[in-house]
């Protein structure tokens, strides 16, 4: 008996300090590495991931994988195809400076040159001369950072450049037809939403401040219209609740013209141009916290938002690509509950509905997606707790999925032909909804 009695007294032992592991991981590594904000949990899908489907002919490929485990960070395609790979949160939930290439001929990926600063939740910006800006995002104490640098694919090396003006990460940044960087909001020092948005001059290599947006906001979507202006959709705002507030940004006066609200607040949502020039906007998180599966249009000629076919799935953090057929891929992300997504789906722009596709071979949310040369969309990385993953995959349309006859409201009447235009894919993970918590001091 007294054998028995040990055995049971060391098992509640082991199982007490499982526990205390775990809590710490939910409330003090967890939250630091997602960025400080308030959230629910992100827990593993208890049940196995889906099989890889080949709906219509579509199916994702195992590719190489990547050096370093990661999420939250940024994907660029260079000139050359070669897709760049930078910063994020590594596999111990640490910033990291790390930044490697992928090279779509041999499927393999390739250390180059560190940042100079460890960062996540930062953007990164094609400039017209090859070379990549990134800037601001999050340091490796969860604080927002001012820093910028440039890479340079020819030598591999990232030089540092003008600092931002104000602190921000969960920003937007928009390459603009006169070669100018905008970037707008997000959040800053103090951990709120900023109004501020600052443009980044290549030539001199500084940072000048320009108009405040109407709404401060944080985890919203910016995408430039075929008539050169920004529209800049939802987000969350100063009270972190989710907004359905929408503004216009003029590059030639510098200023913010507030336009239609969307049928829906959302944050952690995704904004795709298409080649009708509708913007389609996707997904995220409602003012309850909820993954959404709404969708809807924004029409520039009219100024509003129209409603369209549902996602089959309700997904947050997820990422969209739009493909050379015309259709939307939309791929991973969060559910309600904070599990990570294998599923994929497709918008049809002519029927306004979404079809399920092949899903990811790994569920991941918070990852990137990267439309290639030759048509292919490459995943990369992603969140899938308490996995960070260090794979990738391809996804390859080789024949049109059929699309179901929608059953919603219609959508507008498209605008004229325009040339799509890449989006920042945004980032996001969930919290908890109606009170917002203030985000925990990093620590030092």
């Amino acid at each position: 008996m007294k054998k028995q009695s040990t055995t049971t007294i060391i098992r509640n032992l082991c199982w007490s300090a499982i526990f205390v592991i775990l809590l710490l991981l939910v409330t003090h590594v967890i939250p630091r590495a997602l960025g400080q904000r308030d959230r629910q949990a992100i827990r593993k899908r208890p049940s196995q991931v889906e099989e890889p489907s080949r709906l219509g002919g579509a199916a994702w490929t195992i590719t190489g994988s990547l050096n370093t485990a990661r999420f939250l960070h940024t994907a660029t395609m260079l000139p050359s195809g070669v897709v760049m790979v930078a910063g994020g949160l590594d596999n111990t939930f640490n910033a990291t400076e790390s930044t490697e290439l992928y090279d779509p001929a041999s499927g393999n990926w390739t250390a180059t040159g560190n940042l100079n600063t460890a960062r996540y939740e930062h953007t990164a910006t094609l400039l017209p001369d090859g070379k990549v800006l990134v800037a601001g995002g999050s340091d490796s104490s969860g604080n927002a950072s001012t820093s910028a640098e440039l890479y340079d694919p020819v030598s591999g090396t990232w030089t540092v450049t003008g600092s931002l003006n104000t602190e921000r990460t969960e920003h937007t940044a928009t390459l603009l037809p006169n070669g100018m960087v905008l970037v707008a909001a997000g959040t800053d020092i103090t951990f709120t939403a900023s109004a501020t948005a600052e443009l980044y001059d290549p030539a001199s290599g500084t940072w000048t401040a320009t108009g405040d947006l109407n709404t401060a906001r944080n985890l919203h979507t910016a995408t430039l219209l075929p008539n050169g202006t920004v529209l800049v959709a939802a987000g969350a705002d100063t009270s972190q609740s989710a907004s359905e507030s929408a503004e216009l940004y003029d590059p030639t006066g510098g200023t913010w013209t507030v336009t239609g609200d969307l049928n829906t607040a959302r944050y952690g949502h995704a904004a795709t141009l298409l080649p009708n020039g509708m913007v389609l906007v996707a997904g995220g998180f409602d003012d309850n916290g909820a993954a959404s599966a709404t969708a809807e249009l924004y029409d520039s000629a009219t100024g509003t938002w129209t409603a369209t076919g549902n996602l089959s799935t309700g997904r947050s953090g997820h990422s969209v690509s739009l493909l050379s057929n015309g259709t939307t891929l939309a791929e991973g992300g969060f559910d309600t509950n904070g599990f990570a997504l294998a599923s994929a789906e497709l918008y049809d722009p002519a029927s306004g509905a979404w079809t399920v596709t092949g899903s990811l071979n790994s569920a991941r949310a918070r990852h990137t997606a990267t439309l290639l040369s030759d048509g292919t969309v490459l995943a990369a990385g992603g969140l899938d707790f308490p996995t960070i993953n260090a794979s990738a995959e391809l996804y390859n349309a080789s024949t049109p999925t059929p699309s179901p006859t929608p059953t919603v409201t219609p959508t507008a009447t498209p605008s004229p032909t325009a040339t799509p235009t890449p989006t920042a894919t945004p980032r996001v993970t969930p919290r908890p909804r109606p009170t917002p918590h203030p985000r925990p001091t990093p620590p030092h």
